[in-house]
C-alpha cells in the first residue's frame, strides 16, 4: 500500500476542536466517548512533562489496545511514546497502565483493512 499524501496536523481552531475530547476526560465524562476513543497520557520526549492526546482505538482484545496515528510517525504523541513507552490509557471510565509498542507494518495493514468497514 502506498501513501500518497499525509494530512498536516491540525492548527489553530481546528487543533482546539480536535483536542476537545480531552476536556471531557478531564471532567470525568470520558465514558461518553465509548470504547472507540481513548485518552493517552504519555511523557514529552523533550520536556519530560506529562502530555495527553485523544486517539481512536482501532482494535482491542486481551493483548491490549491498538491505535493508529492519523498523522503517521511524525505525530508528536507517537514520537513521545516511542521515546518513553510507559503510558496510561483512559478508555471509557477506566484507566490502564500500559507499555506501548509499534506493530509491524504488515500486521498494521491487516488490522486497518479489517477496521475500515466498521
Amino acid at each position: 500500500m502506498e501513501i500518497v499524501k499525509r494530512p498536516a496536523p491540525p492548527a489553530g481552531l481546528r487543533r482546539r476542536l480536535w483536542r476537545l475530547p480531552i476536556v471531557l476526560y478531564r471532567v470525568g465524562l470520558g465514558r461518553l466517548l465509548g470504547q472507540r476513543i481513548m485518552l493517552l497520557t504519555h511523557t514529552g520526549r523533550v520536556s519530560g512533562r506529562p502530555r495527553q492526546a485523544v486517539i481512536e482505538v482501532v482494535q482491542h482484545d486481551e493483548q491490549g489496545y491498538v491505535a493508529a496515528s492519523g498523522f503517521g510517525r511524525r505525530a508528536d504523541w507517537y514520537r513521545n511514546v516511542m521515546a518513553t513507552p510507559e503510558v496510561t490509557l483512559h478508555v471509557g471510565g477506566r484507566a490502564v497502565q500500559a507499555t506501548a509498542a509499534p506493530i509491524p507494518e504488515e500486521q498494521g495493514a491487516e488490522i486497518m483493512a479489517a477496521y475500515a468497514p466498521r
